[in-house]
């Protein structure tokens, strides 16, 4: 066992997984910030969150070279409520230390990954099509197809299909213009590529992604068979998204994502939701075929929790094994080094806590376990 990432930081990793086991406490971020700054003496110089890829430019903005302050890196650089965990606010703190005074190829870089999407809502379109549109100074209406924004991001327009945006003659328009919009975007590509020129293709895909998004929204579907592809749909970009970050530090570093479990495995994923289990493949399992031993995941599981009411493992389940096991707060081994053990039942649903079995232990290259919330 070991304290120290680097261990199972192969020679051929350029993304290293990172998951947590649930989003309701903020120890695995803890961990997290430790991990990433022995990391850095390993040659990686970027790290990316399971937060919006266009709102993290404002908090990259702010690691890069200090623009505009740190409590607008956080209420603007970050989406997903992930702006108020005071360990993304240390590591976005820590990173702007870090570079002050560095050269460019020597700083770190922060991402977001995801999309702009929840479970249950997904803004409008307009604001990321007109971003691109005014970078090109070209004069198109957006905002007459795109009507009032609370028309896209209201829940109906996600959960009932005859409520939906997606597929109605306005939604048809934006995807034409959005089209024409990108083909001469890319058409103008300087060399080498700015950062201004990047930025507006980022905004523009994000919003061909909220069309797309909101496209299945429009599908007639059982509430039940709703949310297989809706999740489908968010992990596929975060893939695209995650080689899209690699390919653009590739000459500077490694990258470290991080993020749940579920999205990180290199297998399919199921979650319970509205009575159903969901069964999709996340992005850690698109991107793993493409990137070979490139890709390293670290699966991490945690003991006990009274904050969220997640008590002390029973004996015989793989925590129970890591509870008894690990002596230290936390700590890292090879995930074959745990034996085939029963899968924990006492989570509940709003835990969002999701037990270590078989099938993510195979998917892992490594383990991290925390044994309580005060481990950090």
């Amino acid at each position: 066992m070991s304290q120290d990432i680097r261990d199972f930081v192969t020679p051929s990793c350029d993304l290293l997984g990172l998951g947590e086991p649930t989003h309701a406490t903020p120890v695995f971020a803890e961990v997290r910030n430790a991990l990433f700054a022995q990391l850095v003496d390993r040659g990686f110089r970027s790290i990316a969150l399971e937060t919006d890829r266009v709102a993290a430019l404002v908090a990259n903005d702010y690691v890069q070279d200090g623009t505009g302050t740190l409590d607008l890196a956080m209420s603007e650089g970050f989406t997903h409520v992930f702006g108020t965990v005071e360990a993304n606010r240390r590591l976005i703190a820590w990173m702007r230390e870090y570079n002050d005074g560095r050269t460019p190829a020597e700083r770190l870089s922060f991402h977001g990954f995801d999309t702009q999407t929840e479970n249950t809502s997904a803004p409008s379109p307009r604001r990321y099509l007109e971003y691109a549109r005014d970078f090109l100074g070209l004069d198109v209406d957006i905002a007459g197809p795109a009507g009032d924004d609370e028309r896209w991001s209201r829940t109906e327009a996600v959960m009932d299909a005859a409520s939906s945006v997606g597929a109605t003659a306005d939604a048809y328009r934006l995807r034409a213009i959005a089209a024409d919009l990108l083909a001469t975007l890319r058409s103008r590509k300087p060399e080498p590529t700015t950062d201004a020129w990047s930025r507006a293709e980022l905004h523009l895909m994000a919003g061909i992604d909220l069309l797309r998004y909101h496209r299945q929204c429009a599908e007639p579907l059982e509430p039940s068979e709703r949310y297989m592809p809706l999740v489908a749909t968010r992990d596929a970009i975060m893939a695209r998204n995650l080689l899209e970050i690699r390919a653009a530090e590739s000459g500077r570093g490694r990258t470290l994502v991080f993020a749940h479990n579920l999205h990180l495995r290199r297998q399919s994923s199921t979650m319970r939701m509205a009575g159903t289990d969901v069964t999709w493949f996340p992005a850690g399992a698109l991107v793993a075929p493409l990137l070979g031993d490139r890709y390293t995941f670290v699966a991490t599981s945690l003991g006990s929790c009274e904050p969220i009411a997640l008590h002390e493992p029973e004996a015989e389940t793989y925590e129970g094994f890591l509870q008894k096991h690990v002596t230290t707060p936390w700590a890292l081994l090879p995930a074959s080094d745990v034996p085939p053990a029963s899968v924990r039942t006492d989570p509940v649903q709003r835990q969002g806590y999701f037990p270590l079995d078989q099938e993510i232990l195979a998917d892992a290259d490594a383990l991290l376990h925390v044994r309580d919330q005060d481990a950090a």
